[in-house]
Protein backbone atom coordinates (compact mmCIF):
# COMPACT_ATOMS: atom_id res chain seq x y z
CA UNK A 1 0.00 0.00 0.00
CA UNK A 2 1.20 3.49 -0.84
CA UNK A 3 -0.70 6.38 0.72
CA UNK A 4 -2.49 8.93 -1.44
CA UNK A 5 -0.65 12.24 -1.11
CA UNK A 6 -2.93 14.98 0.26
CA UNK A 7 -1.50 17.91 -1.68
CA UNK A 8 -1.70 21.07 0.42
CA UNK A 9 -0.55 23.29 -2.42
CA UNK A 10 -3.47 22.10 -4.54
CA UNK A 11 -5.97 22.70 -1.74
CA UNK A 12 -4.47 26.12 -0.99
CA UNK A 13 -4.70 27.13 -4.66
CA UNK A 14 -8.41 26.30 -4.64
CA UNK A 15 -9.01 28.38 -1.51
CA UNK A 16 -7.02 31.35 -2.83
CA UNK A 17 -8.92 31.22 -6.14
CA UNK A 18 -12.24 31.34 -4.27
CA UNK A 19 -11.07 34.30 -2.17
CA UNK A 20 -9.74 36.16 -5.22
CA UNK A 21 -13.04 35.69 -7.04
CA UNK A 22 -14.98 36.98 -4.03
CA UNK A 23 -12.73 40.01 -3.63
CA UNK A 24 -13.00 40.99 -7.28
CA UNK A 25 -16.78 40.73 -7.07
CA UNK A 26 -16.77 43.09 -4.08
CA UNK A 27 -14.45 45.54 -5.83
CA UNK A 28 -16.69 45.47 -8.93
CA UNK A 29 -19.59 46.40 -6.64
CA UNK A 30 -17.65 49.47 -5.44
CA UNK A 31 -16.51 48.05 -2.11
CA UNK A 32 -12.91 48.38 -0.86
CA UNK A 33 -10.39 45.57 -1.00
CA UNK A 34 -9.78 43.73 2.29
CA UNK A 35 -6.63 44.78 4.12
CA UNK A 36 -4.50 42.55 6.34
CA UNK A 37 -2.35 44.25 9.00
CA UNK A 38 0.51 42.04 10.23
CA UNK A 39 2.23 42.86 13.51
CA UNK A 40 5.73 41.50 14.02
CA UNK A 41 7.68 41.91 17.27
CA UNK A 42 11.43 41.32 17.01
CA UNK A 43 13.34 39.79 14.12
CA UNK A 44 12.84 36.04 14.38
CA UNK A 45 13.95 34.60 10.99
CA UNK A 46 11.12 32.07 10.77
CA UNK A 47 8.53 34.75 11.57
CA UNK A 48 10.07 36.99 8.91
CA UNK A 49 9.60 34.21 6.38
CA UNK A 50 6.02 33.54 7.43
CA UNK A 51 5.13 37.24 7.21
CA UNK A 52 6.67 37.50 3.73
CA UNK A 53 4.68 34.51 2.51
CA UNK A 54 1.47 35.91 3.95
CA UNK A 55 2.00 39.21 2.15
CA UNK A 56 2.61 37.27 -1.08
CA UNK A 57 -0.64 35.35 -0.57
CA UNK A 58 -2.49 38.62 0.03
CA UNK A 59 -1.18 40.02 -3.24
CA UNK A 60 -2.25 36.85 -5.10
CA UNK A 61 -5.86 37.25 -4.05
CA UNK A 62 -6.04 41.01 -4.68
CA UNK A 63 -5.88 41.97 -1.02
CA UNK A 64 -3.75 44.78 0.39
CA UNK A 65 -1.50 44.25 3.40
CA UNK A 66 0.88 46.12 5.65
CA UNK A 67 3.67 45.49 8.16
CA UNK A 68 3.67 46.94 11.67
CA UNK A 69 6.88 46.25 13.56
CA UNK A 70 8.15 46.61 17.10
CA UNK A 71 11.60 45.75 18.48
CA UNK A 72 12.21 42.58 20.46
CA UNK A 73 12.48 44.77 23.57
CA UNK A 74 8.87 45.95 23.23
CA UNK A 75 6.64 45.59 26.27
CA UNK A 76 3.26 43.92 26.41
CA UNK A 77 1.71 47.37 26.81
CA UNK A 78 3.39 48.60 23.63
CA UNK A 79 2.12 45.62 21.66
CA UNK A 80 -1.41 46.08 23.01
CA UNK A 81 -1.31 49.78 22.14
CA UNK A 82 -0.40 49.00 18.53
CA UNK A 83 -3.04 46.27 18.29
CA UNK A 84 -5.70 48.63 19.59
CA UNK A 85 -4.72 51.27 17.03
CA UNK A 86 -5.20 48.70 14.26
CA UNK A 87 -8.54 47.68 15.77
CA UNK A 88 -9.69 51.29 15.41
CA UNK A 89 -8.37 51.71 11.86
CA UNK A 90 -11.38 51.43 9.55
CA UNK A 91 -9.12 50.53 6.62
CA UNK A 92 -7.94 47.35 8.38
CA UNK A 93 -10.04 44.24 7.85
CA UNK A 94 -7.95 41.79 9.85
CA UNK A 95 -5.17 41.97 12.44
CA UNK A 96 -2.51 39.27 12.60
CA UNK A 97 -0.17 39.13 15.60
CA UNK A 98 2.70 36.94 14.43
CA UNK A 99 3.73 34.36 17.02
CA UNK A 100 5.86 33.34 18.79
CA UNK A 101 6.31 36.65 20.58
CA UNK A 102 9.47 37.52 22.55
CA UNK A 103 9.59 36.30 26.14
CA UNK A 104 8.98 39.82 27.45
CA UNK A 105 5.53 39.97 25.83
CA UNK A 106 2.53 38.19 27.33
CA UNK A 107 1.13 36.36 24.30
CA UNK A 108 -2.27 35.73 25.86
CA UNK A 109 -2.74 39.43 26.62
CA UNK A 110 -1.56 40.47 23.15
CA UNK A 111 -3.86 38.06 21.33
CA UNK A 112 -6.83 38.95 23.53
CA UNK A 113 -6.34 42.61 22.61
CA UNK A 114 -7.33 41.94 18.98
CA UNK A 115 -10.92 42.86 18.10
CA UNK A 116 -12.72 39.47 17.74
CA UNK A 117 -14.19 40.64 14.42
CA UNK A 118 -10.67 41.33 13.10
CA UNK A 119 -9.15 38.22 14.73
CA UNK A 120 -8.11 36.50 11.48
CA UNK A 121 -6.04 33.93 13.41
CA UNK A 122 -9.18 32.82 15.25
CA UNK A 123 -7.37 32.77 18.59
CA UNK A 124 -9.32 35.36 20.61
CA UNK A 125 -11.14 33.89 23.65
CA UNK A 126 -14.46 35.05 22.18
CA UNK A 127 -13.86 33.10 18.98
CA UNK A 128 -12.57 30.10 20.95
CA UNK A 129 -15.84 30.14 22.91
CA UNK A 130 -17.91 30.37 19.73
CA UNK A 131 -16.00 27.41 18.31
CA UNK A 132 -16.81 25.31 21.36
CA UNK A 133 -20.47 26.35 21.31
CA UNK A 134 -20.83 25.75 17.58
CA UNK A 135 -21.64 29.38 16.87
CA UNK A 136 -20.44 31.33 13.80
CA UNK A 137 -17.07 33.00 14.33
CA UNK A 138 -13.48 33.09 13.17
CA UNK A 139 -11.92 29.63 13.11
CA UNK A 140 -8.20 29.03 13.76
CA UNK A 141 -6.39 28.72 10.44
CA UNK A 142 -4.68 25.36 10.86
CA UNK A 143 -7.64 23.43 12.33
CA UNK A 144 -9.99 24.89 9.70
CA UNK A 145 -7.40 24.00 7.08
CA UNK A 146 -7.26 20.38 8.25
CA UNK A 147 -11.02 20.04 7.79
CA UNK A 148 -10.85 21.77 4.40
CA UNK A 149 -8.18 19.29 3.24
CA UNK A 150 -10.29 16.31 4.25
CA UNK A 151 -13.31 17.77 2.47
CA UNK A 152 -11.30 18.59 -0.66
CA UNK A 153 -10.32 14.93 -1.01
CA UNK A 154 -13.81 13.66 -0.21
CA UNK A 155 -12.72 11.97 3.01
CA UNK A 156 -15.70 11.14 5.19
CA UNK A 157 -15.55 12.48 8.74
CA UNK A 158 -18.95 11.65 10.23
CA UNK A 159 -19.00 8.39 12.13
CA UNK A 160 -15.23 7.90 11.88
CA UNK A 161 -12.87 7.36 14.81
CA UNK A 162 -10.55 10.39 14.96
CA UNK A 163 -7.46 10.68 17.16
CA UNK A 164 -5.88 14.08 17.81
CA UNK A 165 -2.29 13.69 18.95
CA UNK A 166 -1.56 17.02 20.66
CA UNK A 167 -3.61 19.29 22.89
CA UNK A 168 -2.42 22.85 22.19
CA UNK A 169 -4.87 25.74 22.18
CA UNK A 170 -3.78 26.64 18.63
CA UNK A 171 -4.08 23.24 16.92
CA UNK A 172 -4.93 20.25 19.09
CA UNK A 173 -8.00 21.36 21.00
CA UNK A 174 -9.72 23.33 18.20
CA UNK A 175 -9.07 20.56 15.65
CA UNK A 176 -10.66 18.04 18.02
CA UNK A 177 -13.71 20.30 18.41
CA UNK A 178 -14.08 20.76 14.64
CA UNK A 179 -13.89 17.00 14.10
CA UNK A 180 -16.49 16.52 16.83
CA UNK A 181 -18.71 19.13 15.18
CA UNK A 182 -18.52 17.02 12.02
CA UNK A 183 -19.75 14.00 13.97
CA UNK A 184 -16.49 12.11 14.37
CA UNK A 185 -15.82 10.22 17.59
CA UNK A 186 -12.74 12.00 18.91
CA UNK A 187 -9.96 11.02 21.30
CA UNK A 188 -7.30 13.57 22.33
CA UNK A 189 -3.89 12.13 23.19
CA UNK A 190 -0.91 13.86 24.80
CA UNK A 191 2.39 13.25 26.56
CA UNK A 192 0.75 11.51 29.52
CA UNK A 193 -1.58 9.27 27.54
CA UNK A 194 -1.24 5.63 28.54
CA UNK A 195 -1.19 3.17 25.64
CA UNK A 196 -0.62 5.91 23.06
CA UNK A 197 0.41 3.63 20.19
CA UNK A 198 -2.61 1.38 20.69
CA UNK A 199 -4.98 4.36 20.62
CA UNK A 200 -3.35 5.80 17.48
CA UNK A 201 -3.79 2.42 15.75
CA UNK A 202 -7.55 2.65 16.33
CA UNK A 203 -7.84 5.89 14.35
CA UNK A 204 -9.54 6.17 10.98
CA UNK A 205 -8.28 9.76 10.98
CA UNK A 206 -5.05 10.56 12.83
CA UNK A 207 -4.03 14.23 13.19
CA UNK A 208 -0.57 14.84 14.67
CA UNK A 209 0.67 18.14 16.12
CA UNK A 210 3.34 17.61 18.78
CA UNK A 211 6.54 19.10 17.28
CA UNK A 212 8.57 15.90 17.54
CA UNK A 213 10.35 14.85 14.39
CA UNK A 214 9.21 11.49 12.96
CA UNK A 215 7.42 10.59 16.20
CA UNK A 216 4.62 8.59 14.57
CA UNK A 217 5.97 5.40 13.03
CA UNK A 218 4.23 2.81 10.82
CA UNK A 219 3.47 0.50 13.74
CA UNK A 220 1.32 3.29 15.26
CA UNK A 221 -0.95 3.63 12.21
CA UNK A 222 -3.96 1.58 11.20
CA UNK A 223 -3.66 0.27 7.63
CA UNK A 224 -5.59 2.58 5.30
CA UNK A 225 -5.94 5.39 7.86
CA UNK A 226 -5.95 9.08 6.99
CA UNK A 227 -2.88 10.72 8.56
CA UNK A 228 -2.60 14.52 8.76
CA UNK A 229 0.84 15.76 9.82
CA UNK A 230 0.71 19.30 11.23
CA UNK A 231 4.28 19.22 12.55
CA UNK A 232 7.19 21.04 11.02
CA UNK A 233 10.67 20.34 12.38
CA UNK A 234 14.25 20.82 11.18
CA UNK A 235 16.17 17.83 9.89
CA UNK A 236 19.95 17.55 9.74
CA UNK A 237 21.19 19.37 6.67
CA UNK A 238 18.53 22.05 6.77
CA UNK A 239 15.60 20.12 5.35
CA UNK A 240 12.20 20.05 7.04
CA UNK A 241 10.28 17.10 8.39
CA UNK A 242 7.01 16.48 10.15
CA UNK A 243 5.85 14.69 13.27
CA UNK A 244 5.10 11.62 11.14
CA UNK A 245 7.87 9.41 9.78
CA UNK A 246 7.61 9.40 5.95
CA UNK A 247 7.68 5.59 5.99
CA UNK A 248 4.08 5.75 7.29
CA UNK A 249 3.16 6.18 3.61
CA UNK A 250 3.58 2.42 3.30
CA UNK A 251 0.74 1.80 5.77
CA UNK A 252 -1.63 4.79 5.61
CA UNK A 253 -4.30 5.25 2.98
CA UNK A 254 -3.89 9.04 2.90
CA UNK A 255 -0.99 11.20 4.10
CA UNK A 256 -0.09 14.89 4.10
CA UNK A 257 3.54 15.63 3.16
CA UNK A 258 5.91 17.97 5.00
CA UNK A 259 6.55 20.43 3.48
CA UNK A 260 3.69 20.99 1.05
CA UNK A 261 0.88 19.73 3.23
CA UNK A 262 -0.88 21.63 6.00
CA UNK A 263 1.39 24.72 5.81
CA UNK A 264 0.12 26.22 2.54
CA UNK A 265 -3.48 25.55 3.53
CA UNK A 266 -2.99 27.31 6.87
CA UNK A 267 -1.81 30.43 5.05
CA UNK A 268 -4.69 30.21 2.57
CA UNK A 269 -7.19 30.00 5.42
CA UNK A 270 -5.74 33.25 6.78
CA UNK A 271 -6.70 34.90 3.49
CA UNK A 272 -10.17 33.37 3.71
CA UNK A 273 -10.57 34.66 7.26
CA UNK A 274 -9.48 38.17 6.27
CA UNK A 275 -12.03 38.14 3.46
CA UNK A 276 -14.66 36.87 5.93
CA UNK A 277 -13.76 39.62 8.39
CA UNK A 278 -14.22 42.30 5.74
CA UNK A 279 -17.57 40.83 4.71
CA UNK A 280 -18.71 40.86 8.35
CA UNK A 281 -17.70 44.52 8.75
CA UNK A 282 -19.07 45.72 5.40
CA UNK A 283 -21.58 43.25 3.95
CA UNK A 284 -21.77 43.46 0.18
Amino acid sequence: MTAVRIDGNQVAATILAEVAEGIEARVAAGLPRPHLAALLVGDDPASETYIRLKHEDAEKVGMTSSDHRLPATATTAAVVELVESLNCDDEVSGVLVQTPLPSGVDSAVALAAVDPVKDVDGLHPVNAGKLLLGEPGMLPNTPAGVIRMLDHYGIEIAGRRAVMLGRSNIVGKPTAVLLLRRNATVTICHSRTVGLADICREADILVVAIRQLDFVTPDMVRPGAVVVDVGINPRPGGRLGGDVDPSVAGVAGWLTPVPGGVGPVTRAMLMANTWQAEQARRPG
